[in-house]
């Protein structure tokens, strides 16, 4: 029983072997033909008459200027909001007092707005 497989397997191996060298004799290289040309060393070569329309010309591209090393920064303007007092004001440490932002009921807590924050008072 161990015979036949082998066979088999033999067989397979011998044809692959044979369809290998069969492929390489056939793709082996062959000598070169000698090949022999006669011309005048110019072309001859009939066209239909050809039209090359006139090469396009563009505007040249805007020319670029970096831009300076220092901008100059520009002035600063901020004026503090102006309250017009409606009547009523802020009395704050009993020294300084501010117009009111809005109305409130005379004597409640008030604040006036200054540049350490807030500072609360009462309202007259």
């Amino acid at each position: 029983m161990t015979v036949r497989p082998m066979r088999i397997v033999r067989r397979t191996l011998c044809l692959l072997a044979l369809g290998i060298a069969g492929a390489a004799l056939v793709g082996a290289p062959h000598s070169a033909q000698a090949r022999v040309w006669v011309g005048f060393g110019f072309p001859l070569v009939v066209a239909p008459p050809a039209y090359y329309p006139p090469p396009a010309y563009y505007p040249p591209p805007p020319a670029y200027y970096p831009p300076p090393a220092y901008y100059v920064p520009p002035p600063v303007s901020y004026a503090p909001p102006q309250y017009s007092p409606v009547g009523q004001s802020c009395v704050v440490s009993g020294a300084s007092v501010c117009p009111m932002e809005h109305p409130v009921a005379s004597g409640s807590s008030c604040y006036c707005t200054t540049s350490q924050g807030r500072v609360w008072g009462r309202s007259t």
